[in-house]
């Protein structure tokens, strides 16, 4: 998960995609960067951090350019370091600076071919500067003379689709040329393109991760980018798109409208904040059917993203709906620190308790979903702090069950709580006294009631059905077992039981 910006201007667009970052700041915390052009000369800036503390006056006023990308990290493929944040640029051809949300299931055989057949190299282990390096190569191949019109963009990108596997959402500029944005052929990751007219009538453009973005900037949002689709924006401000798929269906990620999103914001048609009102409904359908609405007498969201379904479920309920935790807003989200150690340490310094509305009452706690369990563990533990009587936990989404290998930071088995434990296993781990998940169907209908043109869903972490096709269960043991030996070569014969076998002996 991470959240990109574009922007094609008539006026100099730092201070722009600087305030847009500002807006996709939830998508990531642990990097950000810009890069400008102006003519055929780019302007960049990135570091570790907050997207208000990378950026100073001198890094702002070096952005030169009426036209950029942005970009905000949260790291799944590679790692943490600032050689990793993104934009990435390569110089040739014209030169083109990229960024990604999403994750390449294949990016490991990608950067070998660029190596071997393209004769490019790699200078990191992000999947995001593998994807430049095949955009650029076929760029390349597609354009004849120093010409580059639309046709051979989005020929560029028909091929990349063919090349490239797993989840992205990317924009990239090419010197002196014009901004590209294309989303994968599954449109697992969101991406909309919005427009402003300025004082003399001429359309200016931009294109990010979320439609808050756009219309926190003051662009009218014009629609999503389909699965497969390339727009490409000249330099004069013209707009261009083409399918560039051969097969494009839409299967947007379910975990967008659980967490990862802003409530503000509409993806694929789907208004967030309504999506999660429905989870909210069904939520309390099940609790009916599980628990007698007597042993309940307070309904508390855990804030932020929870709060919706909790006071739709309240409402179904006929239980009182109060504010028990008061959130510390400048402390980041939890589920995307890096660390489990970090995580635990921060939940206490994010949330405190309102002891009077806890004391003496039947509490039913709802969040947004049970990941790794160690913030839900935590909250429990603070609400019997408080006075509470008893304590019932709610998760608006369904158990966590597998990995998830399209830009969600959760890869290995052993991570999430739910894998190979029952219900009433997880409800001791978290010490609640009754534990009631959201079913996957209503959490599918509860999206698909919102926009009923969304039929299929990437709901891999729920159902363990990966869309792209290419996911293995070796696969799956690879990952976990680069996940826990960072620094071990995987042998390519390696056998799953081999695998299994040194993560258990921790080797």
């Amino acid at each position: 998960m991470c959240g990109i910006v574009g922007v094609v201007s008539h006026n100099p667009v730092n201070q722009m995609l600087y305030d847009a970052l500002l807006l996709l700041q939830h998508r990531g915390q642990d990097a950000a960067g810009i890069a400008t052009d102006q003519g055929r000369t780019f302007s960049m800036y990135k570091a570790n951090g907050l997207v208000r503390d990378v950026f100073r006056t001198r890094n702002m006023r070096s952005l030169l350019g009426n036209s950029g990308i942005a970009h905000v990290r949260y790291p799944t493929a590679g790692s943490s370091s600032e050689e990793e944040a993104q934009p990435f640029y390569v110089n040739a051809p014209f030169g083109i600076t990229l960024a990604h949300n999403g994750n390449l299931t294949n990016w490991e055989q990608l950067k070998n071919d660029m190596f071997k057949n393209d004769r490019r190299h790699i200078n990191t282990d992000s999947d995001s500067e593998v994807l430049l390096n095949v955009l650029a190569h076929e760029i390349q191949n597609a354009t004849t003379g120093l010409s580059l019109d639309p046709d051979a963009v989005f020929k560029a990108v028909a091929v990349l689709h063919k090349r490239v596997r797993g989840a992205y959402a990317a924009v990239a500029q090419i010197a002196g040329h014009g901004l590209v944005a294309f989303r994968d052929p599954f449109g697992i990751r969101p991406l909309c393109i919005g427009v402003f007219e300025n004082e003399k009538g001429v359309s200016e453009y931009m294109v990010a991760s979320e439609s808050v973005a756009l219309e926190g900037m003051g662009f009218r949002f014009l629609r999503d980018i389909a699965p497969g689709e390339a727009v490409f924006i000249d330099m004069d401000g013209q707009l261009h798109h083409r399918q560039c798929a051969e097969n494009p269906s839409l299967n947007p990620c379910a975990f967008e409208y659980v967490y990862l999103a802003r409530p503000d914001s509409i993806l694929d048609g789907a208004s967030v904040y309504a999506t999660r009102l429905k989870m909210g409904e069904f939520l309390a359908e099940k609790i009916m059917r599980e628990i007698p609405t007597g042993e309940i007498d307070v309904v508390m969201p855990i804030p932020d993203s929870s709060r919706p379904a909790a006071i739709q479920l309240a409402l179904k309920l006929g239980v009182e709906y109060r504010e028990g935790f008061i959130k510390n807003r400048y402390i980041g989200r939890t589920f995307i620190m890096p660390g489990q150690a970090m995580r635990k340490k921060s939940v206490r310094q994010k949330l405190n308790a309102i002891g009077a509305e806890f004391k003496g009452k039947n509490v039913l706690l709802v969040d947004d979903s049970i990941v790794r369990g160690t913030t839900s563990r935590e909250i429990v533990q603070m609400a019997r702090e408080s006075g509470a009587k008893s304590v019932i936990f709610a998760s608006a989404a369904p158990p966590v069950l597998y990995p998830n290998v399209y830009g969600i930071d959760m890869p290995t088995r052993d991570e999430l709580i739910a894998h190979g434990r029952s219900v009433d296993e997880i409800c001791r781990e978290i010490t609640a006294d009754k534990l009631v998940y959201q079913d996957i169907d209503a959490l599918k209908r509860s999206i698909h009631e919102v926009n009923p043109a969304l039929t299929s869903f990437e709901a891999s972490c729920f159902d363990g059905k990966y869309i792209t096709g290419d996911i293995t269960p070796e696969y799956l043991d690879r990952l976990e077992y680069a996940r826990h030996h960072p620094k071990a070569a995987i042998p390519e014969d390696a056998t799953r039981t081999q695998l299994n076998l040194n993560i258990e002996r921790g080797e």
